[in-house]
């Protein structure tokens, strides 16, 4: 392992303490106690509509992309610089992807393109906020209205991060969340469906629940409970969701010492970056920063290879991020043939830098030392 790691778990301290309060309970499998409590801290602090555990984000995705009842044929709009499950969930439903580029500002999709993208066989727009840093979400939102389309957000990295005052996650009709082990808040594996509009709530937790109406008959709306819908097991176990709320309770903070990591990288990397030498993260006026990553965009692949080289020298895993999708091998043959032209630079330009909450900010300025000395 490298002296500085690309990045390392952090534990609060409780997580075992309430996995082992988990098992005392006796009740293991999902929608537990600590469910409920993760569930009704989200709901209650970022004011969405309903939300519901999940085994990952990527089962998030797919649950969404039930509820907007996707069918072969339905396109969806997604920025091809984003994990593969930002469309994968939508592919296996039948859907055609249609990819978005970035801005030249950030990795984020780039709003003011999306209508160009859009026919009468548009379904879903899929804004990711990529690094935790918002979409102009009011553009997408109008977009999305006009045209009748519905809006999933891809807030995998994008806990407690906001828009214009709003929490990301609670704008877009739905929102999926990770709580995946590189993500700010952890639950090992682990995810999130927020659901903001109240007439796919029942829906949801039918889907969420295998297909079967159960969580109305345990709050005794339903005298038996069965089959009636589609569905899978997306419920995560009360282990897992006890590891969760460990986080969540120490979320302020996490966060706190994330956005000291950052800014102290901001700070350092500054002056090196006024030179022309590679682009810093930009944060739109409209958006506030989670700090969930810090990145560099180098100005060549060529530079971004021996910047990762030097820095894996001085015993630091620094590494790059996503491969368009419109390129993958999966889906170059169906995607339009258009040039997606930033997204295709920031995969070869983008590095992610280390970023952990047991990070030190002797290690950024080290870090930092590294880079100005390489460039």
């Amino acid at each position: 392992m490298a002296h500085i790691p690309f990045n390392l778990p952090h534990l609060t301290g409780k997580e075992a303490h309430y996995m082992y309060e988990a098992v005392n309970k006796g009740k293991l499998s999902g929608n537990g106690d600590f469910t409920k409590q993760c569930q009704r801290f989200l709901e209650e602090r970022y004011g969405f509509r309903k939300c519901l555990l999940t085994t990952s984000c990527t089962d998030a995705l797919e649950m969404a992309s039930m509820l907007c009842d996707i069918k072969p044929g339905d396109e969806v709009i997604v920025p091809s610089y984003t994990f593969v499950s930002s469309a994968l969930a939508f592919v296996r439903a039948g859907a055609r992807i249609v990819f978005a580029d970035s801005m030249k500002r950030n990795p984020n999709i780039d709003a003011e393109r999306i209508g160009e993208l859009i026919t009468p066989r548009t379904k879903v727009i899929v804004p990711v906020h990529y690094a935790g840093v918002s979409c102009d979400m009011d553009r997408i939102m109008e977009i999305a209205g006009r045209h009748n389309i519905m809006v999933v957000e891809d807030a995998a990295q994008a806990i407690d991060s906001y828009y214009k005052g709003r929490p990301l996650g609670s704008i877009g009709h739905l929102a999926a969340f990770s709580f995946h082990e590189t993500k700010n808040i952890i639950a090992g594996e682990g995810g999130c469906l927020a659901i903001n509009d109240p007439s796919l709530i029942r829906r949801a937790e039918i889907i969420w629940e295998k297909g079967t109406n159960r969580a109305e008959f345990f709050r005794g709306e339903v005298n038996k409970y069965g089959w009636v819908d589609t569905g899978s097991s997306f419920l995560p176990s009360e282990v897992v969701a006890a590891f969760l709320w460990a986080q969540f309770e120490s979320l302020e903070d996490i966060q706190k010492k994330r956005r000291l990591l950052w800014d102290c990288y901001y700070e350092n990397l500054k002056p090196i970056a006024d030179k022309g030498t590679f682009k810093l993260p930009d944060l739109p006026e409209y958006a506030t920063n989670n700090a969930h990553m810090f990145y560099l965009v180098c100005n060549s692949l060529d530079e971004r290879t021996a910047l990762i080289s030097k820095l894996k020298e001085n015993d630091v895993l620094a590494v790059f991020h996503y491969l368009s999708l419109h390129s993958s091998p999966f889906y170059k043959d169906r995607h339009d043939g258009r040039i997606l032209e930033q997204s295709d630079r920031y995969s070869d330009c983008l590095v992610r830098l280390p970023m952990y909450y047991d990070l030190t900010l002797d290690d950024v300025r080290f870090i930092s030392g590294v880079i100005k000395t390489a460039l």
